[in-house]
């Protein structure tokens, strides 16, 4: 995939490497005007820069990290629940479309199974722990992790509830020898968050707390939180996430099927001694749906990305469980579930037969076509419909030496070029300000490039 979101990263990136530019903020979020820390340029730009300025390498950067982040997640299992609960697990998140899809093109919620899955093990180690040094370690990798995930997408705030439930109930349970550790750990976790989200801290202090401002608004003026049942809300979440898993449709009642059966087993779990690593996973599950069913938002897949591994953990510890208890009738009826689960998934794999769109070599091609035309001058641009932006095809306009006039500055030259993919294109006397900004205009070229029309406008003195 090579769209627009991909084509505004890769100019931000190859500035980060080029040193251009080294940005404090990074990509907007989908509720507004409210921006995610710059960590995810950071982390996948040298791949770009390793393929060549190729934006292909941000893909392969993107999956290399979906792989290790895998390894990472099966080594963890196989150490703290054993190597056939690592190996479950392991099959259940290869096979994962979802999990698949996400590794395939570069954006940033889709690392956040692998970074969500590695902050609550961190977690777990740093409240596990005994020795002052290996607390201090773990609680400031949990924050840094944590760091990570929230600039990844902020739905990854959600996993701070399971962590501070957890926490709460060890000291709870070990008051007396917990005093020291626990301002100790709260102060090394809190270190390591914020030394992580600086740059994003640094932005909103330069920028008179824009961002913060700008999520106040949405809270308290716009409002995120949905205004239709939460019945309706909870439902829908619960169904979608299961569906999402199962790459099957499930009706409402199913779903909640699947979700209060996680909350037996839980107090199943609860009523022998369970492990904080395995808590942690249940209650992520339990509250990030919860809190996620009280916002008023679309239910995408990528918005589940925090959940995702804990619901593969959870499963194959209770696999691994009905093993040991059941013996060779689990094993058939696990065996058999897990054979319908890769089915079930593999029924979407639709990149093993179907071509793709070369979206990558679509935009060069257009852009290598607009900067013949644009002959060395400055120039304006936009597109039509407004959803079809632009930033794919300034990216290798850019590497050409091509930038265009400053939009938000509403800098205008003598030319400006529409890319329209879609009938009618409203040209002239358009609804869309980024064309009607151009002021009064007539069209002087029409050109037909890689399955889109490109309107050369020149000013209608």
């Amino acid at each position: 995939m090579f769209l627009s979101d991909q084509g505004r990263d890769a100019i931000i990136m190859k500035r980060i490497v080029t040193l251009e530019h080294l940005p404090a903020i990074g990509a907007p979020s989908s509720i507004g005007q409210v921006y995610l820390g710059p960590f995810y340029y950071y982390l996948i730009a040298p791949f770009l820069l390793m393929y060549g300025f190729n934006p292909v390498g941000m893909s392969y950067g993107n999956a290399f990290l979906s792989l290790l982040g895998l390894v990472v997640a099966f080594y963890i299992i196989k150490k703290e629940s054993g190597i056939v609960a690592g190996l479950i697990f392991l099959t259940l998140s290869v096979f994962s479309f979802v999990n698949i899809e996400a590794s395939r093109f570069s954006w940033n919620p889709n690392l956040l199974p692998p970074f969500s899955f590695i902050t609550l093990f961190f977690w777990h180690k740093a409240i596990t722990s005994g020795k002052i040094k290996q607390i201090i370690l773990f609680s400031a990798a949990s924050g840094v992790m944590l760091a990570f995930s929230v600039q990844l997408h902020y739905l990854a705030g959600f996993l701070i509830l399971p962590m501070i439930i957890v926490f709460a109930q060890r000291i709870k349970q070990e008051k007396h020898q917990f005093g020291k550790s626990f301002f100790i750990s709260c102060a090394s976790f809190i270190t390591g968050f914020l030394i992580f989200i600086l740059p994003l801290v640094i932005f909103d202090l330069r920028h008179n707390f824009l961002n913060i401002s700008n999520l106040v608004k949405l809270f308290f003026r716009q409002g995120i939180i949905a205004n239709t049942s939460l019945n309706i809300r909870l439902t829908e979440t619960i169904s979608v996430f299961f569906s999402n898993i199962l790459q099957i449709k499930l009706p409402p009642f199913i779903g909640f099927i699947f979700f209060f059966s996680f909350i037996f087993f839980y107090f199943m779990h609860r009523r022998k001694t369970i492990s904080p690593l395995l808590q942690l996973h249940y209650l992520n599950i339990f509250l990030y749906i919860i809190g996620f069913s009280f916002l008023d938002s679309a239910r995408h897949p990528h918005y589940y990305g925090p959940v995702y591994f804990s619901a593969f953990y959870v499963v194959s510890l209770l696999f691994v469980e009905w093993i040991k208890k059941y013996k060779q009738p689990a094993k058939l009826f696990i065996s058999v579930s897990i054979i319908i689960y890769v089915l079930l998934q593999a029924n979407n794999y639709y990149f093993l037969s179907k071509k793709g769109a070369n979206q990558i070599l679509h935009s060069k091609k257009t852009a290598e076509f607009l900067a013949d035309k644009i002959g060395g001058k400055p120039f304006n641009i936009a597109t039509w419909p407004v959803e079809l932006t632009e930033d794919n095809y300034l990216y290798f306009l850019e590497l050409k030496g091509y930038k265009p006039v400053d939009r938000k500055k509403v800098e205008i030259s003598d030319q400006m070029f529409v890319l329209c993919s879609k009938e009618p294109c409203q040209i002239l006397d358009s609804p869309s300000w980024n064309i009607s900004m151009f002021g009064k205009a007539k069209i002087d070229r029409i050109w037909n490039v890689e399955g889109i029309k490109i309107f050369k406008l020149v000013h209608n003195n």
